[in-house]
């Protein structure tokens, strides 16, 4: 893989040419004192003191009433302690952040270059990636560990770079869908200009209403990538992924480079490399419940996992907690 493949598939370098055809978004270049911020471990957990006075820290987490109840004295009471080091603060970009999610309908979801900070969602007041504030935000940011991809490692898989990052990182501020269907993501693999392969992108569930929709659903899709994504992404090889809407028009979410790092969901990428399915591409999704991938976390996109109370996924795993103790109930009898 070569450096300018990677450098294709950040947001800020393809959103401005397929606005058209993705979801709403507004891109900020982030200051180096805010990427130094995000990195730095070496103190406690701060987050930035905010211009509006919006702290994105729920009650449960913080409660200073409860902080009485841990407070540890010296034993030796003449010695000095040094004071915390004061939050950091970030007032002209935050400005500008909230300024834009006014712009985004009042709710977003985080990007940076290449990835959202999806593997801490669960540190959020509301379970998911949506955010209204840029307190919201950063939490989400500083929390997360997997956007240390971006900003260390971005490069790691490249044969011919020997950088580790990228010169600037920008913040892309995408406007928050909560109508979303999981099962209506799907991931796109173009090899050499070719599409080879689709796959349904949430393939940790089994939907029935997808097999009757896969032929209209092939045929929607392959039509958006003729039209257009073909010949008019650089890359020769690579993978997009789209979210197919209720009245059938075609939404490009993401872009991702032609390696082993990018989930090859129901294909292998033994399968995607062979030259059989350049001859005839293959559209796959999960066909029943035996078909399922436990293993492969993915929703649609991840950014939008909503497991907050009242949400589907909520209800979903109730469900799965009742039939669970339902059958050990069965079982024990």
């Amino acid at each position: 893989m070569k450096e300018e493949e990677v450098n294709r598939c950040q947001i800020q370098e393809w959103y401005p040419r397929f606005k058209s055809t993705s979801i709403k978004t507004v891109i900020h270049e982030l200051p180096e004192s805010f990427i130094k911020y995000l990195l730095d471990d070496s103190g406690p957990f701060l987050l930035p003191l905010s211009i509006s006075d919006n702290d994105a820290l729920p009650n449960r987490i913080h409660n200073p009433e409860d902080e009485q109840d841990y407070t540890i004295t010296s034993d030796n009471e003449s010695e000095q302690t040094s004071p915390p080091p004061p939050p950091p603060s970030f007032p002209e970009l935050e400005s500008q952040i909230n300024e834009s999610i006014k712009t985004l309908g009042g709710a977003i979801f985080p990007k940076l270059n290449w990835s959202s900070p999806k593997d801490s969602a669960w540190i959020s007041p509301n379970a998911s990636l949506k955010c209204t504030s840029f307190s919201e935000i950063t939490l989400l940011l500083k929390s997360s560990d997997s956007l240390v991809h971006d900003l260390c490692h971005a490069y790691d898989s490249c044969t011919n770079c020997n950088i580790k990052r990228p010169a600037r990182f920008f913040l892309a501020l995408r406007k928050w869908y909560p109508s979303l269907h999981p099962e209506m993501e799907f991931r796109v693999f173009v090899r050499n200009h070719v599409l080879v392969g689709i796959s349904q992108r949430e393939v940790t569930g089994f939907y029935p209403s997808l097999t009757e929709k896969k032929p209209v659903l092939e045929s929607l899709i392959k039509d958006f990538y003729s039209k257009k994504v073909n010949m008019k992404f650089e890359s020769e090889s690579y993978t997009f992924d789209v979210y197919v809407r209720a009245d059938d028009e075609v939404k490009l979410l993401d872009f991702n480079p032609w390696c082993e790092f990018t989930l090859p969901l129901l294909f292998t990428w033994e399968e995607l490399e062979s030259e059989l399915l350049s001859r005839e591409p293959v559209f796959r999704i999960v066909e029943g419940q035996c078909g399922v991938r436990p293993g492969l976390k993915t929703a649609v996109p991840y950014d939008y996992l909503d497991t907050s109370e009242g949400s589907g996924w909520d209800q979903f795993l109730r469900n799965a907690d009742e039939e669970l103790r339902r059958q050990t109930r069965s079982a024990g009898g």
